[in-house]
């Protein structure tokens, strides 16, 4: 009878270990599953990049460095993109892509602020459709993000909680990073203004 009760105590221990276990996986898939959303979203923000430098192109032929620095900060967005993807919520990654996006939102900036100077540029049609595609791209990378840090939030609170961090620490739940915007002016969409 004895040997009964035992046994029904360390199954229920099991299953409730295996519980657990079940929970973090999930929690994990979770945020992963969220930051392939950022990836859909950066991506089309990234394949809209060059459309764009070559519309300006044509107009801004003396302001060749900044149209340079743009595919240079787009190419090193897509370069941490490609490493976060590899590991979401890994920290080195997520600063890495942090940086590169804070730049490449920088460069923008400096771009539809260097195409104010040039009226026709603001009038062209290409120019204004990529824009607002821009702009609408930015607001989904925002609630991408958003859902993102929610769900590393969330797998990082799970981890940590006892007895759940003796199961994580075992098993190689290491803890998530959120993606970050350091500098405040790149946490705002890029104003556009071609009209």
């Amino acid at each position: 009878m004895t040997g009964i009760i035992i046994l029904i105590i360390v199954v229920l221990i099991v299953v409730y270990l295996v519980g657990i276990y079940n929970g973090l996986v999930r929690a994990r898939n979770g945020y992963k599953n969220a930051f392939a959303q950022i990836d859909v979203q950066l991506t089309r923000r990234h394949d809209l990049i060059p459309n764009l430098v070559e519309t300006a192109k044509g107009y801004l032929k003396h302001e060749r460095e900044t149209l340079e620095a743009v595919i240079q900060a787009r190419n090193g967005a897509m370069s941490g993109l490609a490493g976060a993807k590899a590991n979401p919520g890994d920290p080195q990654a997520m600063q890495k892509l942090s940086g590169a996006e804070n730049m490449l939102t920088q460069t923008l900036g400096r771009l539809f602020a260097l195409s104010e100077s040039y009226p026709d540029l603001k009038a062209n049609q290409n120019m204004m459709q990529l824009s607002e595609e821009l702009a609408s791209t930015e607001n989904r990378i925002a609630f991408a993000r958003q859902a993102y840090n929610d769900a590393v939030m969330t797998y990082n609170n799970r981890r940590e909680v006892f007895p759940n961090t003796l199961i994580a620490g075992n098993f190689g739940f290491n803890a998530a990073e959120p993606l970050k915007l350091e500098d405040p002016a790149a946490k705002q969409a890029p104003q556009v203004s071609f009209t």
